[in-house]
C-alpha cells in the first residue's frame, strides 16, 4: 500500500516537472519565433513580458479590473506582448498558430469574467495598451481611433477638436474602445443616436493569417460580425472608423435621489411607463442600492434618477413636468454643462474634476465584481419590485447595486438583424445587478451564489424564450466552450442565443468562413462549424 502511494506521489511530481518543462519549451519558442520573424528583434524585444521579466506583473495587473481575477491561483499567461505598430500583432498571430498558444485580447481589461486576460489552457496576452491614437476630423465628423484606447480617452480627444461632437459610448471612461464597441456599447444618448457600434463606418482587424482587413476587403459579412458580435472570436480589431454626432453646446443633468420613504417604489413604477418614450434627447437611467435610514441602525433601498438631457433646463423642465412629475423634480436639482463635462458628471466625478482624468488609465480603488444582466419588455409590478428590495436586504445584498438603462428611441428604429446586437424594439430597458466588494474583502462564492438567486427571483418579470442577455456583460453561468474549442452548434446556443437570438446563426456562419480552425476563441466565443454539423476546432 505505501509502496502504491509513494509511486502515485512520484508520478505526481514527475507529471508536474513535465507540465512546466513544456510550458518553458513553448514559452521559450514562441518568444525566439516573435523575435525570428520581426523585421526588428530589438523593437519587439522590448515589448514582450515573461515571467523572468522584472516589469511582469505590473504589466499583467495594470488593466485587471477585477480581483476575482487576480490571484495566485489565476493562471497566467506564458508571455504578454504589448505591441506599438501593427506588424508586431502580424507576427503574434502566426507565432502563437505554430507553437499552440491561445489568444488573450485584452483593450481595457473591463471583460467581467476576466476573458481578456485568463485563460485555462497555455495562452499569451496581447495588451493593445500602446496602440491608442484617436484621429478626429471635424470637417466629415469622424474619427479613426485605435483599440487600445479607453472611452475617456476617446471623448478627451473628440472635445479638443469640438465641443458640439460627441459619440455614443459608455459611462465609464476607463473601458476599452476594442471590447466595448466589439460588443454593441451602451451610453448616455442611445436612445438619441443608438449603440457605439451604430455608429461605425469602417475598421481595420488583423485576421487569423495575419492579413489587415478593411471594411471593403473584410467584406459585408465580417463587417456586420464585428460590430457587436463580441470580440475575440473573429481577428484583432486595431482601429475603429466611427461616425461622430451632434450635440448642443449645452446639456442639463441631474441626479436626484429618493428611497422608500420617500415613494422610491412608485416612482420606479412609474418610470417604467415613460423611460423608453420620452423625447430622444432625455435618458433617465436609475441606480438602486442599500443605503443608511434616517432612522438610526435601520437600512432603506434608494432609487437614484439619473438624466442627461441634450438640451438646456427651461427645455428639460416641461418635459419632466409633463411626463414624470411625481418625481418633483425642481430647477435647482438640474445643472448646465457642456457635453463633454457631462461625461465626468455621470461617472460619478466630482464637481470642478478637470477633464484630464478622462485621460487617466489606472484604476480607481481595485474590486472585486460579478454582473448578470436581464431585458425588461413589460412593467415590473411594485410587488415584484418589493420582492427585489427584500432580496436587497439580504446580508449580500449590501455589496449590490442594480442599474436599469432605458431603451426605446433610436434604439427602437434599428432591426434586430442591423447587426449582432439584437435587443431593439419591445424591450423597456435593461436591468444590470452586480455584486461589488472593495479590496481587502474576501468574495466568497456565496456573492456569487447571492448573484444567482437573484437572477432566479427576476425570471418572471423578465425576457423569456430565450431569456436575453448582453454580450458585453459577460455571464459563464449562462455556458461556455469546451476548453480544446470542439463545441458544437447546439452546446454554444446554450449561451449564444441568449446573447443574440437569431442572429447566432450567421456569426457562426460568418466565423466558419474567416476561422475554420477556431484560433481567436475563449469560454464564450463564436464556434467554427462545418456544414454538416461537425464540430471544427483543435
Amino acid at each position: 500500500m505505501e509502496v502504491r502511494s509513494s509511486l502515485f506521489s512520484l508520478s505526481l511530481v514527475l507529471l508536474f516537472f513535465f507540465v512546466l518543462a513544456t510550458s518553458a519549451d513553448v514559452h521559450e519558442n514562441f518568444v525566439q519565433c516573435l523575435t525570428s520573424h520581426s523585421q526588428n528583434a530589438t523593437s519587439i524585444s522590448q515589448l514582450i513580458y515573461t515571467p523572468n521579466n522584472s516589469s511582469y506583473t505590473s504589466v499583467l495587473d495594470f488593466s485587471i479590473r477585477n480581483l476575482r481575477f487576480l490571484t495566485p491561483e489565476t493562471p497566467k499567461p506564458v508571455v504578454i506582448i504589448t505591441p506599438t505598430h501593427e506588424s508586431h500583432i502580424q507576427v503574434a498571430i502566426i507565432c502563437a498558430r505554430n507553437h499552440g498558444l491561445q489568444i488573450r485580447i485584452r483593450s481595457g481589461g473591463h471583460d467581467f469574467e476576466g476573458l481578456s486576460y485568463v485563460s485555462h489552457v497555455p495562452f499569451f496576452i496581447l495588451d493593445l495598451i500602446n496602440l491608442r491614437s484617436v484621429s478626429v476630423d471635424v470637417e466629415s465628423s469622424t474619427a479613426w481611433v485605435q483599440a487600445g484606447a479607453t472611452i475617456g480617452e476617446l471623448y478627451y480627444s473628440i472635445a479638443e477638436k469640438s465641443k458640439t461632437l460627441a459619440f455614443p459610448a459608455g459611462i465609464c471612461p476607463t473601458v476599452g474602445v476594442g471590447g466595448h464597441i466589439s460588443g454593441g456599447g451602451y451610453g448616455m444618448i442611445l436612445r438619441k443616436f443608438g449603440l457605439a457600434a451604430d455608429n461605425v463606418i469602417d475598421a481595420r482587424i488583423i485576421d487569423v493569417n495575419g492579413g489587415i482587413l478593411d471594411r471593403e476587403s473584410m467584406g459585408e459579412d465580417l463587417f456586420w460580425a464585428i460590430r457587436g458580435g463580441a470580440g475575440g472570436s473573429f481577428g484583432v480589431v486595431i482601429a475603429w472608423k466611427i461616425k461622430l454626432v451632434p450635440v448642443p453646446s449645452i446639456v442639463t443633468v441631474f441626479n436626484v435621489s429618493r428611497t422608500l420613504e420617500q415613494n422610491a417604489t412608485m416612482l420606479l413604477h412609474r418610470w417604467q411607463y415613460i423611460a423608453d418614450k420620452i423625447d430622444n434627447d432625455l435618458v433617465i437611467i436609475t441606480n438602486i442600492t442599500r443605503v443608511n435610514s434616517s432612522e438610526e441602525g435601520n437600512k432603506t433601498i434608494q432609487v437614484s434618477f439619473i438624466s442627461l438631457f441634450l438640451g438646456r433646463v427651461d427645455e428639460l423642465f416641461p418635459l419632466m413636468q409633463k411626463n414624470f412629475p411625481e418625481l418633483g423634480l425642481v430647477k435647482d436639482d438640474c445643472r448646465e454643462m457642456s457635453w463633454i463635462e457631462s461625461t465626468l458628471y455621470i461617472a460619478g466625478f466630482s464637481s470642478g474634476t478637470s477633464l484630464d482624468a478622462l485621460l487617466d488609465r489606472t484604476p480607481g480603488p481595485r474590486i472585486s465584481i460579478k454582473a448578470k444582466l436581464d431585458y425588461v419588455k413589460e412593467p415590473i409590478s411594485e410587488i415584484g419590485l418589493e420582492g427585489l428590495w427584500k432580496r436587497l436586504n439580504e446580508e449580500e445584498g449590501a455589496a449590490a447595486e442594480i442599474l436599469t438603462i432605458p431603451y426605446g428611441g433610436k434604439m427602437s428604429e434599428i432591426p434586430e438583424s442591423e447587426t449582432p446586437f439584437p435587443h431593439r424594439a419591445g424591450n423597456i430597458y435593461h436591468i444590470a445587478y452586480f455584486v461589488i466588494l472593495e479590496e481587502g474583502v474576501e468574495f466568497s462564492n456565496r456573492y456569487v451564489d447571492w448573484t444567482r438567486r437573484l437572477y432566479s427571483y427576476m425570471a418572471p418579470y423578465v425576457s423569456k424564450s430565450p431569456r436575453e442577455a448582453y454580450a458585453n456583460y459577460r455571464d459563464l453561468d449562462l455556458g461556455q466552450n469546451n476548453d480544446k474549442g470542439n463545441t458544437s452548434y447546439a452546446q454554444a446556443s446554450i449561451w449564444g442565443v441568449k446573447y443574440f437570438k437569431n442572429n447566432f446563426k450567421r456569426l457562426v456562419h460568418v466565423k466558419t468562413m474567416v476561422d475554420p480552425s477556431n484560433f481567436f476563441r475563449h469560454e464564450q466565443s463564436i464556434p467554427a462549424v462545418s456544414p454538416r454539423g461537425k464540430k471544427r476546432g483543435n
